[in-house]
């Protein structure tokens, strides 16, 4: 009796009528030429009706392998579900389209920012600074306003850890921190709603 080690994958990428088979899902460990056997069990073909989302469920997995070689003994450890995402073919974006999004951004982020200076008083404050430092009393303290917006501008690339497709350092931005703990609420959801194994009616048969 062959014993393996399955742990499934938690996110993979297929496209339209792409064969799923069972090395795309999971990852094993055992004997070669029982790997070898395993790994070309074709788990299913992606079609039309799937939409964008499949998820494959552990039970699934052992199944295939037991109709293939009931002696073999399954292991599992990790996820016990892998959520496929099919990619469909998308348009490119226009220039004119991510120019348009990106002024559109550009106008509500420097909106939100002066918005906040001004709830904030901070036109006052610099006065006030610029009144300490230098003794004097000026309305537009531009010696104050100008470092203050440079320094404004790389607190925020700092902050995210970006410059364009430049990064700083390993450690995630704040954002992507966020994006994934967004995407990883997204997978339970799909999971416990796209899995017909986990909700079943009493009247089913």
């Amino acid at each position: 009796m062959a014993v393996v080690y399955i742990r499934m994958r938690n996110r993979v990428q297929a496209k339209g009528n792409q064969t799923v088979r069972i090395k795309d899902i999971a990852r094993i460990i055992g004997p070669e030429e029982v790997i070898t056997k395993i790994e070309e069990i074709i788990l299913l073909t992606v079609k039309k009706e799937d939409k964008n989302i499949i998820v494959i469920d552990l039970a699934q997995v052992i199944m295939a392998i037991r109709k293939v070689d009931p002696t073999i003994e399954v292991e599992t450890f990790g996820p016990s579900q892998t959520i496929i995402e099919i990619i469909l073919s998308k348009k490119k974006m226009s220039y004119l389209t991510f120019a348009l999004v990106w002024f559109l951004l550009f106008v509500g982020g420097g909106m939100t920012i002066m918005n906040f200076h001004v709830d904030v008083s901070m036109g006052e404050v610099h006065q006030k600074i610029f009144t300490i430092i230098t003794g004097k009393v000026e309305d537009k303290p531009l010696l104050i306003q100008i470092p203050y917006s440079f320094g404004l501008g790389m607190g925020m690339i700092l902050f995210f850890n970006h410059f364009f497709k430049k990064r700083f350092n390993e450690e995630p931005s704040p954002l992507e921190v966020e994006m994934f703990n967004y995407q990883q609420d997204l997978d339970r959801y799909v999971i416990m709603n796209e899995n017909k194994e986990n909700v079943r009616h009493l009247d089913d048969r």
